[in-house]
């Protein structure tokens, strides 16, 4: 019996640990994290503070796509005017893009 024993053990492989299972599922996790997550939270950052920066004067690109002027900002909405005496109340948030600063250089075409 004993000689069975001891011939089996040397030709067993010793099962890998139970942590090494598990590293697919992290370096999944890591990549989701530097490729996908974190630039996105970036972005929303920079959104964010180019809305709380907004003044009167800036041009702006709505989330519906109206280029508009902003007239008056408020905590939670802003006044745009897409139109000469056409002026809109349009939530901060849905604000895409600042297009054009208050000050910045005239467009070629005119």
């Amino acid at each position: 019996m004993l000689t069975l024993l001891a011939a089996a053990a040397p030709g067993a492989a010793a099962a890998p640990p139970a942590w090494v299972g598990w590293l697919p599922i992290v370096g999944m996790i890591a990549i989701f994290w530097f490729l996908i997550i974190r630039p996105q939270m970036r972005q929303q950052k920079e959104h964010q503070a180019k809305v709380a920066g907004l003044k009167r004067g800036d041009e702006v690109l709505t989330a519906g796509g109206i280029l508009a002027k902003v007239t008056k900002v408020e905590d939670t909405y802003a006044e745009v005017e897409i139109a000469k005496g056409v002026r809109v109340r349009v939530l901060k948030a849905t604000i895409g893009e600042v297009v054009n600063a208050a000050g910045g250089s005239a467009p070629a075409n005119d």
